[in-house]
């Protein structure tokens, strides 16, 4: 393991209705580490991180951050501590410049004195954005372009990069290269591998098992709400982590991986991908 144990979650149950979204899953994150997350529709993956990010709590289970059991109820209850998360939609203002995106809704104003109800100060913010930016080897040409303007991968390095910024602990990257092509995907991917670089540990979740065979120092497989395995995501344990996702023989060996007649099938549930 690459350091101590920063993120973790025990015995985690999530339950829409009658749909079992997480059944006692057991997930750990460790410091400097790139974790991936691997799964089919359904697996129980969005879940999970919106548990661990503050958008759903869960039914039961606890989560503990640097072995503490702590209450993260909100987004808010996340980023105090240190936790931000990049979804596939980004939520990111496309007629903002990369600079007002950054600090939305966390403006710079002057004087300090006043916090928030002074003026935005644009010029600090955009000399912050920019020395962030360098600092991830993001390269913006004109940061008085708004997000409409930019490409895919610009975009994606923008909402990574802020994400960053105000993440002191951990970043959650839900499929960060879903929609891009070749060349933004290994833009983005050269960011991703950075970021413990920076001081944050990374849980990645992506379809895509080269990607993470690429960055990711280890691979936990979730099925059906539940974690079904875990390995080193390396070329001799391709055909073993593929199998944990699809549910062939070589994953039938792993106790955890059994069916509970009690759980329905989820696969079709978009609340529990």
């Amino acid at each position: 393991m690459t350091g101590e144990k920063l993120l973790e979650m025990r015995d985690g149950v999530k339950s829409f209705g009658s749909v079992m979204a997480l059944a006692g899953v057991n997930i750990s994150l460790h410091e400097g580490e790139i974790l991936g997350l691997l799964g089919d529709n359904g697996a129980g993956k969005s879940t999970l991180i919106k548990c661990l990010s503050g958008a759903h709590t869960l039914d039961s289970g606890e989560i503990l951050f640097q072995g503490a059991a702590v209450q993260i109820k909100s987004p808010i209850d996340a980023r105090h501590l240190g936790i931000e998360t990049v979804y596939q939609d980004l939520a990111l203002f496309d007629n903002l410049t990369a600079a007002e995106n950054f600090f939305a809704g966390r403006e710079l104003c002057r004087p300090r004195w006043l916090s928030n109800l002074g003026w935005p100060s644009n010029r600090q913010m955009t000399a912050e954005t920019k020395r962030i930016l360098d600092q991830l080897r993001v390269n913006i040409k004109d940061f008085r372009t708004n997000l409409a303007l930019m490409s895919g991968g610009q975009r994606q390095a923008i909402a990574v990069a802020r994400a960053v910024a105000f993440a002191s602990t951990v970043v959650i990257l839900d499929e960060p290269t879903a929609a891009l092509g070749i060349r933004e995907s290994k833009n983005v991917i050269n960011l991703i591998r950075r970021l413990p670089d920076q001081g944050a540990a990374v849980i990645l979740i992506s379809h895509n098992l080269e990607e993470v065979m690429n960055i990711c120092d280890r691979a936990v497989v979730l099925r059906h709400g539940r974690v079904v395995g875990e390995a080193a995501p390396t070329p001799e344990n391709h055909a073993l982590l593929v199998s944990h996702i699809v549910g062939g023989s070589a994953a039938a060996d792993n106790p955890q991986d059994r069916p509970v007649s009690s759980q329905p099938d989820i696969r079709q549930q978009p609340e529990a991908d």
